[in-house]
């Protein structure tokens, strides 16, 4: 009965009940497409830092960190591969890398970016470049000459396919070693900054240039989850104790995006505190309004020989429902609006110098968790 009369009370007056239910409805939508888009702001900023050569895991010398020149370098590669497959979980890459601070220049300009000496096909399992060639070609394990450039540092040194660049860098003997390299690929990075910081070759190539041998500056580690990295780390480590090995996971090797994660998180949920304290005075104010409308009903219901605390179940019944439609009709925009801005996201393209400074992708994508 408390359910029957409850549900009739709510329609009675279908202006003020639509009042509430579109008040709760844009409170919960908002909650679950504004929270959604943070996520997706968190979720896309991971992607970039561990797709722009971070990986998951990285493995260092110990003073490479400090100074990443090729005095600090990785010998004896292929045991430390062997070592490492041990110690992954199944479905993990990794890749080798020569990487150090350069110089590059043409006929008309010259600049700093860091030169990144890869094994093409390893390269392609664990981070964008392998997918982001939008002119010309990727590198084969056999180019000796070729090089992989952005398209910001392209256009920025005003040259194209088919010309050459010239790269300096330190030697393991102190000296500048430099070497001309023909663009044979452009990429497109998700951030403008890639594209005009980093530049391509193949590790042979690289090694040559700066007398390395085999050694290399990083071996970076993509895992099939975010969450496993600490676990792997500590495996590593203890792999590596006594040597002058040092292993990090992405969150020790991008501190400020770290911090970043910890501040949305944070703000996310003061989010939902305010939107669930709005909605909660909201509904109690229109229902105590509708509760001193009705005093004349309570009293003849109280002469019938109905208990007081009968009248304030039922109050709290239609108060119930209203929240369990308003809910229910929200969370489905929520999610219908998650899934619709899903399919192309949210360009950004237009703010892209804004959103690069805060290391956020060009495009946004919702991302829906249980527990929001």
């Amino acid at each position: 009965m408390d359910i029957h009369l409850a549900w009739r009370n709510i329609w009675r007056n279908p202006r003020r009940t639509a009042v509430i239910l579109v008040a709760v409805v844009i409170g919960v939508w908002s909650m679950v497409f504004l929270g959604a888009l943070m996520r997706g702001v968190v979720r896309g900023m991971i992607h970039n830092g561990i797709n722009t050569l971070t990986g998951h895991v990285q493995i260092h010398q110990v003073d490479y960190p400090e100074d990443p020149s090729v005095a600090y370098r990785i010998q004896g590669v292929e045991r430390i591969k062997a070592a490492i497959a041990g110690e992954l979980p199944p479905h993990s890459s990794l890749s080798c890398r020569v990487r150090v601070n350069a110089a590059v220049s043409n006929a008309r300009h010259n600049g700093g970016v860091t030169l990144v000496g890869i094994d093409p096909q390893d390269e392609a399992r664990v981070s964008f470049i392998g997918s982001s060639i939008v002119e010309g070609r990727y590198l084969n394990p056999a180019d000796g000459d070729a090089i992989l450039i952005g398209r910001a540092l392209a256009e920025r040194f005003e040259t194209r396919l088919g010309r050459k660049l010239i790269l300096m860098a330190q030697d393991t003997t102190g000296q500048i070693a430099s070497r001309a390299f023909r663009i044979r690929g452009i990429f497109r990075a998700e951030m403008e900054s890639t594209e005009k910081n980093f530049v391509f070759v193949t590790r042979s190539a690289a090694q040559k240039m700066l007398g390395l041998d085999d050694a290399v500056s990083e071996i970076a580690i993509v895992l099939p989850a975010d969450d496993q990295a600490a676990a792997v780390a500590r495996r590593l480590q203890k792999l590596f104790a006594g040597r002058d090995i040092v292993v990090t996971t992405w969150r020790q090797a991008l501190p400020l995006l770290n911090s970043y994660l910890e501040l949305y998180n944070n703000f996310i949920l003061i989010w939902f505190v305010v939107i669930f304290v709005a909605m909660g005075f909201g509904i109690v104010n229109t229902t105590l309004m509708a509760v001193f409308e009705r005093m004349r009903e309570f009293g003849l219901l109280k002469a019938l020989g109905m208990r007081p605390r009968r009248i304030v179940r039922g109050i709290l019944t239609e108060s119930f429902f209203i929240l369990v439609c308003g809910m229910a009709l929200g969370d489905m925009l929520g999610l219908t609006s998650c899934w619709i801005f899903s399919i192309k996201g949210i360009d950004l393209s237009a703010l892209a110098q804004g959103v690069e400074f805060a290391g956020m992708s060009r495009v946004i994508f919702p991302v829906v968790t249980a527990g929001d």
